[in-house]
């Protein structure tokens, strides 16, 4: 009997796992099991959960756990396989001849960042960036090219990012200059135009011209495009970034960044 109980204990806690949306194998399979107690035993069912509540619990919640980490290890192993498939295959996005680049122009490691100036994940993926370009291993062997991907949902993304492109027909450092101001205060974004037009003045950008460049066009089919292109690379979120070809897409710590580097020097794909 108490061995009956135990095959119980499981099949109940599968139950309960079904209700929540967990799945641990296949869903017929769930189902199939799940039916199989309801149709054969349900006054064990209910004893158990009467009598045993904690012990339900705790089997449940191991259940999870277990789930959890088994569903870590596959995402992990997946993105390690779409990884090694991106070094071999690299991913290309498109660099204008007038792209605003941080680091050394023409240097071997090349990443691509596309972004959102109201993010807050974005602000650490920019100092994650900034951090690269300033190791010493990486001096003169990095460069950094910052697309845009304002997003739905952040209305004053896509006025920033306007505000840039226009600011970048002045000068390159302008850009940058704007490009740093805006994310270390990025709290004063939600006043809009306001706080642009205090940074753009704050950094002396001749206003007069911003306000023609504003009215170009070419500004929003710059941003469309590096839109698209996120797309194209399965960058719905932001940050995302290519690094060599490699997508990263999230906010991911230093470290990863620069284990896709040794990947890539391992594969040969990358000199330094």
């Amino acid at each position: 009997m108490k061995k009956q109980k135990m095959v119980l204990f499981t099949q109940v806690s599968m139950l309960f796992l079904l209700l929540l949306g967990f799945s641990a194998c296949k869903e017929g399979d769930v189902e199939k099991k799940v039916k199989e107690v309801l149709e054969k035993h349900p006054e064990y069912v209910i004893d158990v959960l009467e009598k045993n509540p904690e012990k339900v619990l705790n089997a449940l919640q191991k259940t999870i756990e277990q789930q959890r980490e088994q569903g870590a290890k596959k995402q992990q192993e997946d993105q390690e396989k779409a990884v090694d498939q991106m070094i071999e295959k690299p991913l290309v996005p498109k660099i204008a001849a007038d792209e605003v680049i941080r680091g050394t122009k023409g240097a071997p490691i090349v990443l691509v960042g596309y972004s959102d100036f109201e993010c807050p994940y974005c602000t650490r993926g920019f100092a994650v960036v900034t951090s690269l370009l300033n190791k010493p291993e990486y001096k003169g062997k990095i460069q950094f090219i910052y697309k845009h991907l304002p997003l739905n949902f952040h209305p004053n993304a896509r006025p920033a990012a306007r505000y840039y492109e226009a600011i970048k027909d002045q000068s390159h450092e302008l850009a940058i200059k704007f490009h740093d101001a805006v994310f270390e205060q990025q709290g004063k974004l939600k006043n809009g135009e306001k706080f642009l037009q205090e940074v753009a003045k704050k950094i002396n950008v001749n206003m007069k011209k911003l306000e023609e460049s504003l009215k170009n066009s070419k500004i929003d089919s710059k941003i469309d495009e590096d839109m698209k292109e996120a797309e194209q690379f399965s960058i719905e979120g932001t940050p995302g970034f290519i690094l060599n070809g490699v997508a990263i897409r999230g906010a991911y710590p230093e470290e990863y960044f620069i284990e896709i580097i040794k990947k890539l020097q391992a594969a040969k794909k990358l000199s330094l």
